[in-house]
């Protein structure tokens, strides 16, 4: 396998799953993760938060952990790397107004690098406006975002164990889907896992 180098954007409250397990997934397999956050340098962090899915009509918010960011963002340059991962939360929300993240991910769907985003990340491509024609899914509720930016909505199961994958683009609803995001991710990727 050859190692990725692999961009990740974060910021403070982003879902703590979906940031801290594929983090370590790709470094376990050898990738090179740098987490970036607009406004923070190398060795600050960020807050997380943990969404869980309990029963009621969305999910609920709890605190979560500090999570190092690895790469000063404004020394990021986006043809450094492979790859990018854009986790959910409540981060891409407002994420999505920065013009450098929106450059950064349309250099990504451009240059057609592989792509994984998962649950409210997706907010951040459709308003890079990169997902026009693409088959792709994200948490329910951002459903009528993806749909208004011209994607073509991927139906996964119930229990958001499931991803869609369109050339590039990997993305998910949710952390429960970590196992199938990744293991698409890896294959995107070209990464093989030794048994």
């Amino acid at each position: 396998m050859s190692a990725k180098r692999i961009l990740m954007l974060v910021g403070d409250f982003v879902e703590d799953y979906e940031a801290m397990v594929p983090f370590q997934m790709l470094l376990m397999v050898g990738h090179e993760v740098h987490t970036a956050c607009p406004g923070k340098k190398a060795g600050e962090t960020v807050a997380t938060a943990v969404h869980d899915f309990e029963g009621h009509q969305t999910y609920s918010e709890k605190p979560g952990h500090n999570f190092m960011v690895t790469a000063t963002f404004g020394d990021i340059r986006p043809d450094d790397y492979d790859a990018l991962v854009i986790p959910g939360g409540r981060s891409p929300e407002y994420l999505r107004l920065d013009p450098a993240v929106i450059e950064c991910v349309r250099h990504f769907a451009k240059a057609n690098k592989p792509i994984a985003a998962i649950c409210h990340g997706q907010q951040i491509l459709t308003a890079a406006n990169v997902i026009q024609g693409k088959s792709c899914t994200s948490y329910p509720a951002v459903k009528p975002d993806v749909e208004a930016a011209g994607a073509v909505w991927c139906e996964v199961n119930e229990t958001f164990s499931n991803a869609c994958v369109d050339g590039n683009l990997v993305t998910a609803p949710a952390w429960p889907a970590h196992p199938e995001w990744m293991r698409r991710f890896l294959k995107v990727l070209g990464s093989t896992i030794e048994p």
